[in-house]
């Protein structure tokens, strides 16, 4: 859920309300630094800092400042005993950031949803003191939104641009904004309608590819963001699959797998990732490395792996690129079922971009 799509209505309608912001986290913790909630002042929540009391707390606070444009800083420690009622396992300390959503900062707010729906990249820098704050967005070409940017952030701008999570120091938050994590899922058959659902749902933008309208469509893929229609052999002097961006193979053929690893292999992404069994995908993997292809496997599979021997190339990959191609794919939790298999992939996603991220 973008937070920053609510508060563009609660700022039409006038209704105001509060972010609530995780900005410092010890031990563990329902969830992670960054994540937000809106409190809308009609009294409605929206997103999640962990649930239980810990946001009953936070709503309760909300209320009490609502209309007061007053900050709050708040201190948790999550070993007390609302935790120990809820039967929560958690034991560390969290710090939440209240703030009123303020008409003044109306193109900040918008600005921050444009960047998280776009390709845009932005640190959203929040200062307060007492009970009062400063709210700037800088864009990475340096222009800004908001309130003049305080002189002591500016001199390790890179370094939180390059950061990749909030920070906060010394009064000040710095939150990188940047747009969801793409995926692009090549083939539009059972599994890739689970995998799409369940990386959708996991805040993932989602593009879907096939040559088959009959497959590729908004019935059977009706979150999907984008849905491209076209063969697969064209369809890559249309696409720029870019360094943190995903890709995830699950065509109907392993001649066209086969293919589409090859072009997304030029210019590696952030995540790459093949279905198929460990025959397959060493046929594909040594066709890509430009080593002999078992003449036996050829005949007995006779198609779709003939194709490869006729478009035998010198070497194309080196050992090193091939083996960040996540293949068998998914993480191994015995699926089975299309669901099962979607569940496993999605969560290998997620674990990559966690890694990137940070907790």
């Amino acid at each position: 859920m973008n937070i920053y799509e609510i508060t563009e209505d609660y700022l039409r309608n006038e209704t105001g309300g509060t972010i609530a912001t995780i900005i410092n986290k010890v031990g563990a913790t329902p969830q992670h630094t960054g994540a937000k909630i809106f409190i809308g002042g009609d009294g409605k929540i929206f997103g999640t800092i962990g649930g239980g009391c810990l946001e009953a707390e936070v709503w309760q606070e909300a209320r009490r400042i609502f209309n007061t444009n007053e900050i709050r800083l708040l201190h948790f420690a999550m070993n007390g005993s609302c935790v120990e009622d809820e039967g929560m396992i958690c034991g560390g300390n969290v710090d939440v950031f209240l703030e009123p959503l303020l008409q003044k900062y109306h193109d900040v707010y918008k600005g921050i949803r444009n960047c998280t729906e776009e390709s845009g990249h932005a640190l959203a820098i929040t200062t307060f003191s007492d009970r009062s704050f400063t709210k700037t967005l800088l864009y990475r070409d340096g222009k800004t939104l908001g309130d003049t940017l305080p002189e002591n952030i500016g001199k390790n701008i890179e370094s939180y641009f390059d950061a990749g999570k909030l920070i906060f120091h010394e009064g000040a938050i710095i939150e990188p904004i940047v747009a969801p994590s793409h995926l692009y899922i090549f083939g539009a058959g059972h599994v890739s309608q689970y995998i799409s659902a369940i990386a959708k749902i996991a805040e993932f933008e989602v593009t879907v590819i096939d040559d088959r309208e009959s497959f590729a469509n908004k019935e059977r893929f009706p979150e999907a963001d984008e849905i491209i229609v076209e063969e697969f052999k064209s369809v890559f002097e249309h696409i720029d699959i870019k360094p943190d961006e995903y890709a995830v193979i699950v065509t109907r053929g392993h001649a066209h797998d086969a293919f589409i690893l090859e072009e997304v292999l030029k210019k590696p992404c952030r995540y790459m990732g093949m279905i198929g069994s460990k025959r397959k995908t060493k046929i594909i993997f040594d066709h890509l490395k430009g080593e002999d292809v078992d003449e036996n496997i050829l005949e007995e599979e006779h198609t779709p792996f003939i194709l490869l021997r006729k478009t035998r190339k010198k070497v194309l990959f080196d050992e090193k690129v091939i083996n960040e191609v996540h293949a068998p794919i998914g993480i191994d939790i015995g699926a089975e079922t299309p669901q099962e298999i979607a569940v496993s992939i999605v969560a290998e996603l997620i674990k990559e971009r966690r890694a990137k991220k940070g907790r």
